[in-house]
């Protein structure tokens, strides 16, 4: 299964091994660490679609995102900061809440078990 966001595959520098898929809680999160990068990784069992994005919050700034809540608007899947309760697009990172802020997202696949997250070119 691959889950692709605004990044093609021609984009995609790396791909890296984040955890297993039982490192991951149903219908939550986790933070994995790429170089010095926190990403916040979903596993949304009720759709069964992965996402990744940034962990931190644009917001206040904290390193927040992969303990929030995830949902749907309408067929938006969401995430809501534990903190502010600003909500952002999974899919696409845009502030869902009609703010000017947005936050970066990543493509998933799975692979026999192993999640793997996209990085991009110019990511490095």
């Amino acid at each position: 299964m691959i889950l692709q966001t605004e990044q093609t595959r021609a984009e995609i520098a790396e791909w890296f091994e984040a955890c297993s898929v039982h490192d991951v809680v149903e219908n939550g999160g986790v933070c994995v660490k790429y170089k010095k990068e926190q990403i916040a990784l979903f596993y949304f069992t009720r759709r069964n679609e992965w996402y990744a994005t940034q962990n931190e919050c644009p917001h206040k700034r904290q390193m927040a995102l992969s303990r929030g809540m995830i949902g749907s608007v309408g067929q938006e899947p969401k995430i809501a900061c534990p903190f502010h309760k600003k909500t952002f697009s999974l899919a696409t990172g845009q502030c869902l809440n009609g703010d000017e802020c947005s936050i970066k997202t990543y493509p998933v696949k799975v692979i026999n078990g192993i999640v793997f997250i996209g990085i991009a070119k110019n990511q490095d």
